[in-house]
């Protein structure tokens, strides 16, 4: 096969992966679109069954930390340009288990960035090492700022900790052998596809089977949302057109207390299932705050505009909407991914080709 671009995108499987998968094999017909991914808990290939025949797109089932692996790959189909999406993202687990989130964040990332280097030795023009990353890096805010470009980082769990250090290897890796890099930075992301222990699908899943809606502490952590089909176009805009070199902020300028986003999502939730008005509220229920919880994160985007002339392209209310319908429609994506029967996708599909 014969194509413009061939690129690597790792974590495909997952949840803004998948998004970004899917928009590449679709707008670009004439790249070759490589998913690598582990498929972890969190990777799902049932994400992708729309796109999984399409003639550009081929998923490689392996681990970024393997080098032999991502090395085969990257000679097999001749890679030029990487969208590193692979990570362990959930701060939980981190809190639990950091080890595991510097194997993949930290040393998983300069495992590609060594294979990219020895692959593109001496022919970086065109290649590109496209990092992305997340806003957490910057830690919490306290005032009415916005995370900014050149804000320190200040990371304050295993989690954003692990991501800051792999962003600052991707800088080195540019800085000392002259890798072709560009680096984002996003917001919280909501819509189809996320892995339900994140707040928004956590919510509405519980929701849907009359479950305990727990929300940390009193609520008040205040969060920047933005709709994962706008961090993809952000993702496909910063791909194309950002210059090397340079990070770049997404943001969905939506800030919500994490308390008024839930009883949103449950005033949605019982127009949807036909439920009295502030039924569903009456399942939240406060816990323990979790551990160095950041107050506040937001962004600002105004460089990505400026510069690129990417701009969210629909209102929170509107993507919410959405993505309720998107649950509620496909309550059996929901059930397999709760039930854990998703990862046995792999291998009804994949395993006897």
């Amino acid at each position: 096969m014969t194509s413009k671009r061939n690129i690597l995108i790792t974590g495909g499987a997952g949840f803004i992966g998948s998004h970004v998968v899917r928009r590449f094999v679709t707008k670009y017909p004439d790249y070759r679109i490589i998913n690598l991914d582990a498929l972890t808990y969190a990777g799902n290939l049932e994400n992708l069954r729309d796109i999984e025949n399409a003639p550009n797109y081929g998923f490689v089932k392996a681990d970024i930390c393997d080098g032999e692996a991502v090395a085969n790959v990257f000679k097999e189909f001749a890679i030029d340009g990487v969208i590193h999406l692979a990570a362990e993202s959930h701060v939980d687990r981190s809190i639990t288990d950091p080890l595991a989130f510097v194997r993949t964040n930290v040393f998983g990332t300069v495992t590609l960035l060594n294979v990219a280097k020895e692959a593109w030795k001496g022919a970086m023009e065109g290649k590109r090492f496209y990092h992305v990353s997340t806003d957490e890096v910057y830690g919490s805010l306290h005032d009415d700022s916005l995370f900014l470009e050149t804000t320190p980082y200040d990371p304050q769990s295993p989690y954003s900790a692990s991501k800051a250090s792999s962003d600052h290897f991707v800088r080195a890796y540019g800085n000392t052998y002259k890798l072709p890099f560009v680096v984002s930075n996003c917001s919280n992301n909501y819509g189809s596809h996320h892995f339900p222990e994140k707040l928004i699908p956590l919510m509405i899943n519980n929701i849907r089977n009359n479950k305990p809606l727990p929300v940390y502490g009193k609520g008040e952590n205040v969060r920047d949302w933005l709709w994962v089909e706008d961090h993809a176009a952000a993702i496909d805009t910063i791909f194309h057109n950002g210059v090397n070199g340079e990070t770049y902020n997404i943001g969905g300028h939506n800030e919500w207390k994490n308390i008024d986003l839930v009883h949103l999502l449950c005033s949605i939730m019982d127009r949807k299932l036909g439920r009295a008005e502030g039924e569903s509220a009456k399942l939240i229920t406060y816990v323990t705050d979790r551990a160095g919880h950041d107050l506040r994160y937001a962004i600002d985007a105004g460089k990505i505009e400026r510069e690129l002339g990417w701009k969210p392209s629909i209102r929170f209310e509107e993507g919410l909407e959405r993505t309720v319908d998107w649950y509620l429609a496909n309550t059996e994506w929901l059930d397999h991914v709760t039930s854990g029967t998703y990862q046995q996708y792999y291998n009804e599909h994949y395993a006897q080709r």
